[in-house]
């Protein structure tokens, strides 16, 4: 069983940054793809970031180029860097590891979140 925990969150002011981190545990195998997810009080989930073990990446394209996720394969981690923060990124963020689409079996894992709050 892989397990998910992200740090880095806390709060900061408009305009400030953050970095998150999200280390796996538990997994034997590199995991394909690892990203970052976000849900906002009253808002579903949404997707943020994603990066796979080949450093392919995929932003949300609200994003306009302020956030940057990367990896470490090695140790299964992967990192969202965040700046140019606005209060409308506050929302909890949630990191999470799936497979390639497609294969049996199949995984997907998330981790507990961790509060961003974006406010002067």
């Amino acid at each position: 069983q892989v397990q998910l925990v992200e740090s880095g969150g806390g709060l900061v002011q408009p305009g400030g940054s953050l970095r998150l981190s999200c280390a796996a545990s538990g997994s034997s195998f590199t995991i394909y793809a690892m990203g970052w997810y976000r849900q906002a009080p009253g808002k579903q989930r949404e997707l943020v970031a994603e990066i796979t073990s080949g450093g392919s990446t995929n932003y949300a394209d609200s994003l306009q180029g302020r956030f940057t996720t990367s990896r470490d394969n090695a140790e299964n981690t992967v990192y969202l860097q965040m700046n140019n923060l606005k209060p409308e990124d506050t929302a909890v963020y949630y990191c999470n590891a799936r497979s390639r689409k497609g294969i049996v079996p199949s995984y997907n894992y998330w981790g507990r979140g961790t509060q961003v709050t974006v406010s002067s």
